[in-house]
C-alpha cells in the first residue's frame, strides 16, 4: 500500500506533538507548522520580556522529532529557582537564537540540527500574533483568556493580515497529506490555520486534509465531533477525512464524510503513536 511520503502537520500544544510521533512512523519527509500565539506560562513570560514568538509549542515539536541526544531529552527541563524559575531549557534556546539571529526560520532550522530532528519545524506566522475571540457579547484577547472563554462564535488573529514564511506555505502546498489536530480546537488547531497565507495554501494543497478529532472531553471543547467540524468549516477549513475513535459513536459531521479508524487511548486523552500512525498512513487521496 502506498503511504504519504511528504506530510505537513499543523497545530500546537501536546496534540501536534502526538501527531508528529505518529507521522514519523511512516512519512519520509515531515514538516510541523506551529501556532506561535501562546501567551501563558514560560512562553508568555518570554514574549512579555523579549517581544519574540512563543517558543513552547515549537519546543514540543522538537521533543517529538528529535534524536536520542541529551539535548533532545532535556528540551523540556525547567529551571527551579531564581529569575529563570519555570522556564524550559528549550524555550530559552529557541528564543535566544531567534533574538540573536533576527530570523525565526533560521533559528528553528539550527535547533533542528542541534537535536537531530527528523523533520522541519516552522511557524504559522512570520511574527508573533495574539488570538482574539468574539463571543457575540464581547471580545476576549490572548490565548489564555480564549482558552477560558465560553460561547465563542469567531476566532481571529491580531494583527489579522500577518504573513506566513514562504517555507511554511511551500510545505503545505507540496504535502502529500496535511494533518490537523488533535488538540484544543480554538487555541491550538484553529490558531494554526487562521493566517491568510496558511488558509490560502490549504486551498491550494495537493494532498488530503485529515483532521485527527479529539478523543476526550478533557481536551478543550467542543467535545461533539459535529461541532468540531462545523466550527472548522465556519472558519474556512474543510477536512477531507476525519479520524475518530469509536467512543464518538456512529454519525456524520455535516458535509464531511467520516473515515472511522481504531485509535487507541492510552490515558484518556493521548493517542497511541503506532496505531495513530497506521490509521494516518491509510488516509491518502486514493482512499478518499
Amino acid at each position: 500500500m502506498s503511504v504519504p511520503g511528504r506530510v505537513c502537520a499543523l497545530g500546537g500544544g501536546h496534540g501536534l506533538a502526538t501527531s508528529l510521533r505518529a507521522i514519523r512512523t511512516y512519512a519520509q519527509e515531515m514538516t510541523a507548522v506551529v501556532s506561535i500565539a501562546d501567551d501563558g506560562g514560560s512562553s508568555g513570560r518570554i514574549r512579555a520580556a523579549a517581544g519574540g514568538p512563543a517558543p513552547g509549542d515549537l519546543r514540543r515539536c522538537f521533543e517529538a522529532l528529535g534524536g536520542s541526544s541529551m539535548l533532545t531529552a532535556e528540551m523540556g527541563w525547567r529551571f527551579e529557582g531564581g529569575e529563570l524559575q519555570g522556564h524550559a531549557l528549550g524555550n530559552l534556546l529557541i528564543a535566544g537564537l531567534a533574538a540573536a539571529s533576527g530570523d525565526l526560520v533560521a533559528a528553528l532550522d539550527e535547533v533542528g540540527r542541534l537535536v537531530g530532528s527528523v523533520g522541519r519545524v516552522l511557524p504559522a506566522t512570520s511574527r508573533p500574533v495574539d488570538l482574539v475571540a468574539d463571543t457575540g457579547d464581547w471580545e476576549v484577547e490572548g490565548q489564555v483568556s480564549v482558552h477560558r472563554a465560553a460561547g465563542i462564535v469567531e476566532l481571529r488573529l491580531s494583527p489579522p493580515d500577518v504573513p506566513s514564511p514562504p517555507e511554511t506555505v511551500a510545505a503545505i502546498e507540496a504535502a502529500d497529506q496535511v494533518v490537523l489536530g488533535p488538540g484544543s480546537l480554538y487555541t491550538s488547531v484553529l490558531a494554526s490555520v487562521l493566517a491568510p497565507d496558511v488558509g490560502e495554501a490549504l486551498g491550494r494543497r495537493s494532498g488530503p486534509l485529515v483532521l485527527v478529532a479529539n478523543l476526550s472531553a478533557d481536551v478543550e471543547g467542543p467535545w461533539a465531533l459535529e461541532d468540531q467540524v462545523r466550527i472548522l468549516a465556519d472558519h474556512g477549513v474543510l477536512p477531507d477525512m476525519v479520524l475518530v475513535d469509536d467512543s464518538h459513536g456512529e454519525g456524520s459531521a455535516g458535509p464531511v464524510a467520516l473515515r472511522r479508524a481504531a485509535v487507541a487511548v492510552l490515558d484518556g486523552e493521548s493517542h497511541d503513536p503506532l496505531l495513530l500512525g497506521k490509521a494516518l498512513a491509510g488516509c491518502t487521496a486514493a482512499n478518499m
